[in-house]
């Protein structure tokens, strides 16, 4: 039987093209490897264009009401926990709307809102093995050493 060896790119559609296409380019640190903004009012988005074209892609023509719930959540994976820990302070001085930060033990995330509402979610995995589901409320504020001590204490004896 085939098997689907990952996720490619996900695409979704947005209300405000240019909104989206700031936010996640200028804030969320993606890059725009590709972008049709007059014919089809699309924007292709990656981490790393050269390893992979695109990851993610805005197109213009959201027609669900505002406050339609159309997608769970967005994840953003980050490479250590400096970086997630970065990102939460950028949300905070780019005063994006900041629902929970959360150890899962075998990772770290923060839930928050793009421009348009959708919940997107940015993690660091610890490779700690701690079954799921598991959310326990964190301060960011805290050092990497007492974020990691805290979730190394999740793993099951």
């Amino acid at each position: 039987m085939p098997a689907v060896s990952g996720l490619g790119h996900v695409g979704i559609h947005v209300n405000d093209l240019m909104g989206q296409r700031d936010f996640y380019s200028r804030v969320m640190g993606l890059k725009i490897a590709d972008e049709d903004l007059e014919n089809r009012g699309m924007v292709f988005f990656s981490s790393d264009p050269e390893a992979e074209h695109h990851e993610f892609v805005i197109v213009q023509g959201r027609t669900a009401p505002e406050d339609t719930v159309l997608i769970n959540q967005i994840s953003f994976k980050v490479d250590t926990l400096a970086e997630l820990k970065e990102f939460y302070d950028v949300f905070r001085d780019e005063k994006v709307r900041i629902d929970r930060t959360v150890s899962h033990g075998n990772a770290f995330g923060m839930y928050a809102r793009d421009p348009e509402g959708n919940t997107i979610e940015v993690y660091y995995k610890t490779g700690f093995p701690v079954p799921q589901p598991h959310a326990d409320a964190v301060d960011f504020d805290l050092s990497e050493e007492e974020l990691l001590a805290g979730a190394k204490a999740l793993i099951p004896a």
